[in-house]
């Protein structure tokens, strides 16, 4: 795939669509486009975050490893962005996510990721605009996974 092509893949995401094309042509330079077989891990509770991953195509589950089994709090598909909340949080990974179907990801390293936020005030608010729609369904799904009766 050529850069142009990349650039204009990059534009379809919200988080990056009002970038300078500068920045996005940056961004796609930058980034490494990954392939998942279903099953397959992109990674796992406790990992270190050294990036984000952006879904070009197919879904991953995100689950969290609890005693009784791991439970599944989001299906993600296209257009998703998944594992910001350890590179902003500078924790360890904080849940499994699992390619569901064949997966294309753009991988945005941490540091590349930072300074896009950084310096794009309309991508960082995009970013708080889906860590708060997150936190909203994540919250429900579990509160729907404990009042289930046993």
């Amino acid at each position: 795939m050529s850069l142009e092509q990349e650039v204009e893949l990059i534009r379809q995401f919200p988080i990056f669509s009002k970038l300078q094309p500068a920045m996005q042509k940056l961004l796609c330079f930058g980034s490494e486009r990954m392939t998942y077989a279903p099953g397959q891990p992109l990674f796992q509770a406790g990992d270190v975050a050294d990036a984000a991953y952006i879904v070009i195509e197919g879904t991953a589950e995100v689950s969290v490893p609890t005693p009784g089994g791991p439970v599944v709090i989001n299906t993600m598909g296209r257009n998703a962005i998944i594992g910001e909340i350890a590179i902003f949080g500078g924790v360890p990974r904080t849940a499994n996510v699992t390619a569901v179907t064949r997966l294309e990801a753009l991988k945005i390293s941490k540091d590349l990721f930072f300074n896009v936020i950084r310096e794009n005030p309309d991508a960082a608010i995009e970013l708080i605009r889906i860590l708060a729609e997150r936190l909203a369904n994540t919250t429900s799904q579990l509160s729907r996974t404990i009042t289930r009766p046993r």
